[in-house]
């Protein structure tokens, strides 16, 4: 919305602020290569902001990495990029990358940047995550959220429970993300490894009628009333892209 008019509001700080007083537990930004949304000096402002954690959505460019390791988040999670796109479309494909992928999840280990690669549900995506050396993968939803009908959705939610299952198998923690919203987070919630949520545009375009502290608190009760409190984290993110 700011970017529509390259002006100074609606401020993502102050955005990020609101979230966390109304329970986020973590706040993801995505610092684009075209700069189509968050700005380098959205990053910089939120990195000395935000009290919860900061996770730093990004593509693994060489400047954006640059960026990222002098920023120093709490955690990035590497995802593919096209300049066409709308969001960021299907998981990034680790098994293919994992030459370049490397070397850079070491940089930011060194810097103690946790890493998260956001991947498709797909066995050999999981088992490069690994390999890599990622202690964090963040699954796509998309597909479990654009399924049309009970049994398509039944079907992508089975394909999610085994991902999670084989991502924690192999000593991943997991995440997920991506399509999740007010109707469709509760069976998501309800498995049990999964240890946080990322939820940005479904909360953002329910603040535009309740406000966003009422928006953050209404997702994050439909979240808990699936979760076990005896889960290291169920947080949710407020994207400010």
């Amino acid at each position: 919305m700011r970017q529509a008019r390259r002006g100074r509001l609606p401020d993502p700080v102050e955005a990020a602020r609101i979230c966390e007083q109304a329970g986020a537990q973590s706040i993801v930004c995505h610092l684009r290569e075209d700069r189509r949304h968050i700005q380098d000096h959205d990053v910089e402002r939120l990195r000395r902001a935000v009290t919860t954690r900061l996770n730093l959505e990004m593509s693994i460019a060489g400047e954006i990495v640059e960026r990222a390791l002098a920023v120093k988040p709490d955690q990035v999670t590497l995802v593919p990029e096209r300049r066409q796109e709308l969001t960021t479309e299907g998981g990034l494909d680790v098994v293919r990358l994992s030459k370049r992928l490397r070397p850079i999840i070491r940089a930011f280990h060194a810097r103690g940047i946790e890493v998260s690669l956001f991947i498709d549900p797909v066995p050999a995506q999981l088992e490069a995550a690994r390999e890599v050396g990622a202690a964090v993968i963040e699954l796509h939803t998309g597909r479990y959220a654009d399924a049309a009908g009970p049994r398509a959705q039944a079907r992508e939610l089975d394909t999610l429970r085994r991902a999670v299952a084989g991502g924690r198998a192999l000593g991943l923690a997991v995440a997920a993300g991506h399509g999740l919203d007010y109707e469709n987070v509760s069976r998501v919630a309800a498995i049990p490894e999964i240890e946080e949520l990322n939820i940005g545009f479904a909360i953002v375009s329910r603040a535009l009628f309740v406000g966003l502290e009422a928006a953050v608190r209404e997702m994050a009760k439909r979240m808990r009333r699936e979760i076990d409190p005896t889960r290291r984290s169920a947080a949710h993110a407020l994207q400010t892209a």
